[in-house]
């Protein structure tokens, strides 16, 4: 065969669905999401929630919680006791199906988050099928042997069983209460040939939405719509520390652009439950550099997503095994998000994954501080300058994609920019400016 008979095929065949292409993901911990700790309170907000431009909600575990081991009064919902049962903490099974079905009359999806890897010790798998568990160097069921998950037990996904019962049990709530797809806990920790064996299962029944807990990019060959972007958010973390170069974002995005598949969705937080109830809050996360960090998030290249009190403030981090109804108020960080949300939906070039552009690097003249970007798509164009650092920075940019007129899109306000601009940015603070061609200025 001649080389040029041949046509490479790419693995990665997963295709996004239309809807999700400015897509954003928000995320409820129904126990802490209101005074009162259910669903019913959850559905009445749904309404505020799409207001804020989220298109999936994503559920924590909603199942029962194991009593064995269970740490706190309440217990984690990753410590899951029943496959098919709700927590009678959040409502009923009729106050579950009433949320999902407010949440399609408003055009918004539902996943659910599942636990695949691990079971509470007192779940009816343990005495109906021992077997289905992995076991330590003495025979007895195995906790992860390296974090302090004493109040779970692993599965052993070489039992072809367990792998049957994990399909049923998650096709039946697509087939029960015609939810959209799932949210899988530490998905790496389960075998990637499982994945697409539940996948080809649950787009039987309806076309599905999954997000894997992970960073592995073979988990989008044809199980995964989005993963986790761990290392986009470490870096930053270590950026807003003090304790990473600028340069190490720039490498993720290299990273991100060559070896992952462009038809991959990656999730972009500034925090989620983990990051809130372990490491500290937003604002103790990325201090002065929250909000730069943020529009990076809902603009630059991924999913956005934004866990339930963000736009509160993230005041505090909330329990993980007691009742801590988040502090509902009205926010900037709030604000913030609705109109960078409103901006990504408006412009296409700000979309997801293969429906969106490739960021390409504007170099400057303080590369140490400030990144700055633009997506270019047809005729939008978007530039985004972000000071990174904790000084603050007069810089110019030098790039043939630079010069033009454009509107600041937070603003309001006309800026021309040449090849001799000068800027200056205070710590944390950004530019998010929008193109205007010679006919439209």
């Amino acid at each position: 065969m001649s080389s040029s008979s041949f046509t490479p095929q790419s693995k990665y065949t997963l295709q996004q669905p239309a809807w999700s292409r400015d897509a954003v993901i928000y995320q409820i911990n129904t126990r802490q999401y209101s005074l009162t700790g259910n669903f019913e309170a959850v559905t009445a907000d749904l309404p505020r929630i799409k207001a804020l431009g989220a298109d999936i909600i994503w559920l924590m575990p909603i199942h029962p919680i194991g009593e064995k081991n269970r740490k706190g009064s309440l217990g984690s919902p990753y410590a899951v006791k029943d496959y098919y049962g709700i927590n009678p903490e959040f409502g009923s099974e009729a106050d579950f199906h009433a949320l999902v079905k407010a949440a399609h009359s408003l055009n918004m999806k539902v996943i659910l988050d599942w636990v695949p890897n691990h079971s509470a010790w007192d779940c009816n798998l343990v005495s109906e099928h021992p077997d289905w568990y992995a076991r330590d160097f003495k025979g007895d069921f195995r906790p992860s042997p390296w974090w302090d998950w004493d109040d779970i037990i692993e599965f052993d996904y070489d039992n072809s069983a367990l792998r049957e019962y994990m399909v049923e049990a998650m096709s039946y709530w697509v087939k029960r209460f015609d939810i959209d797809g799932f949210r899988c806990d530490v998905a790496g920790y389960v075998p990637n040939d499982f994945w697409s064996q539940l996948r080809a299962a649950l787009d039987n029944i309806k076309p599905v939405f999954m997000l894997a807990e992970w960073e592995n990019r073979d988990l989008h060959e044809d199980a995964f719509n989005m993963t986790y972007a761990w290392s986009w958010h470490e870096t930053l973390t270590g950026i807003a520390k003090g304790t990473l170069p600028l340069d190490k974002l720039r490498k993720y995005y290299s990273w991100n652009e060559r070896a992952w598949p462009a038809s991959a969705y990656r999730m972009t937080f500034a925090t989620n439950h983990d990051m809130n109830a372990w490491d500290g809050t937003q604002e103790e996360l990325f201090g002065n550099l929250l909000k730069a960090i943020i529009v990076l998030s809902v603009i630059g290249e991924g999913m956005p997503l934004v866990h339930n009190g963000q736009e509160a403030g993230d005041t505090k981090q909330l329990a993980f095994f007691e009742r801590d109804p988040i502090d509902w108020a009205p926010h900037e960080i709030g604000e913030l998000y609705s109109n960078l949300i409103a901006i990504k939906k408006r412009i296409s070039a700000l979309h997801n994954g293969p429906f969106g552009a490739t960021m390409i690097q504007l170099p400057n003249s303080k590369m140490d501080q400030i990144f700055s970007f633009t997506r270019v798509q047809g005729s939008d164009k978007v530039v985004v300058i972000l000071n990174l650092s904790h000084q603050s920075a007069v810089f110019s940019i030098n790039s043939p994609l630079w010069p033009g007129h454009y509107t600041d899109l937070m603003t309001g306000k006309l800026f021309t920019a040449d090849a001799a601009s000068e800027l200056t940015l205070d710590t944390g603070e950004f530019r998010l400016l929008e193109y205007k061609a010679a006919d439209h200025q």
